[in-house]
């Protein structure tokens, strides 16, 4: 399973921009012992590159009881992120800096959905 998005993700990404803001929901599966790795990437993510690129955080909390999922449909953190612009994300993503960051992501999911969300 994937949990980085590839460039063919990024491109139709940017291909489907309505335009303004954007809130992206990151629902994650932590790998055993991933937790201390994704609070290494969090970190950074939090004081050098959302800051950076114009990003805020609008929510992050830990997963609980699931009231409505099949099994295995929990997730372990949920996060909602808002950037200034579906480019400000791709400008993110990116950045050197910010790959050598993702390491620590990438090494500590099993599973992730990153999906752009557009308001009502």
């Amino acid at each position: 399973m994937a949990v980085d998005p590839r460039g063919t993700d990024l491109k139709r990404y940017l291909q489907e921009d309505p335009g303004g803001p954007v809130v992206m929901l990151n629902l994650l599966r932590y790998a055993e012992g991933g937790r201390e790795s994704y609070e290494q990437y969090a970190e950074a993510l939090r004081t050098t590159f959302l800051p950076r690129y114009g990003g805020e955080i609008l929510y992050a909390g830990e997963g609980s009881t699931a009231l409505v999922a099949e099994a295995g449909q929990d997730w372990d953190a949920v996060l909602l992120i808002r950037y200034p612009s579906r480019q400000a994300f791709s400008r993110m993503v990116a950045d050197p800096e910010y790959q050598q960051v993702t390491a620590f992501r990438t090494r500590a999911l099993t599973e992730a959905v990153l999906q752009a969300t557009t308001p009502w």
